[in-house]
């Protein structure tokens, strides 16, 4: 089973993207596997907010509730992974995270306590990031530090220099980041996802 953690601020795009990843995954990942993807959501609260929306389109989604998984539940997110490994035994888990949440932590948390290996996608909202930058700089660096790629999102919503700054930001936190552009208006290029997932993601 490998692992995708999928971060972001709040607003960034996350369940958008997560769906078209994840229909992504199922048509290219060869293996006669009856799952091939796997969505676990970390929503804070009691009811799933996106899990009615992704399961439409044909995914199967468990739900990590009780807080934020990459510190007061990090044991929950190591007994889900567990649980989904031995009951469905996907190709890939997808662990949709918080919008404060630093996947980076719950990728050290997966890695010490079964030995799992993650890739971590962050997306980040080019229309906002300015805006977001100074309150929420901290938040934002602590999320990208460590990351494998990052998808500037909304890119349609800003002009070509106003890209160019998010992209030198992302930079500045994760220079090793492959950092790819998105919008929800076009369709995302098969060559953008398969940058996400790494190389040699097909099984």
């Amino acid at each position: 089973m490998k692992i995708l953690i999928l971060g972001g601020f709040l607003g960034s795009g996350k369940t958008t993207a997560l769906l078209r990843l994840a229909r992504y995954m199922v048509e290219t990942t060869v293996s006669d596997r009856e799952n091939k993807v796997i969505i676990l959501e970390n929503e804070v609260g009691e009811v799933g907010i996106d899990d009615a929306y992704l399961r439409s389109g044909g995914l199967t989604v468990n739900n990590l509730f009780s807080g934020c998984a990459c510190c007061t539940v990090s044991g929950e997110l190591v007994s889900a992974a567990v649980r989904i490994q031995k009951e469905f035994d996907p190709d890939w888990l997808i662990v949709e995270t918080t919008g404060i949440a630093y996947p980076r932590n719950m990728r050290e948390n997966l890695q010490s306590a079964i030995g799992l290996s993650s890739r971590i996608v962050i997306l980040v909202d080019a229309a906002r990031w300015n805006r977001l930058l100074a309150p929420m700089n901290n938040l934002l660096r602590g999320q990208i530090e460590g990351s494998d790629a990052v998808l500037i999102n909304k890119t349609d919503l800003v002009d070509a220099a106003a890209v160019e700054k998010v992209e030198s930001d992302v930079l500045g936190f994760e220079p090793r980041a492959v950092v790819l552009k998105i919008s929800a208006l076009a369709d995302v290029p098969a060559e953008v996802w398969q940058k996400v997932v790494g190389e040699g993601h097909a099984q």
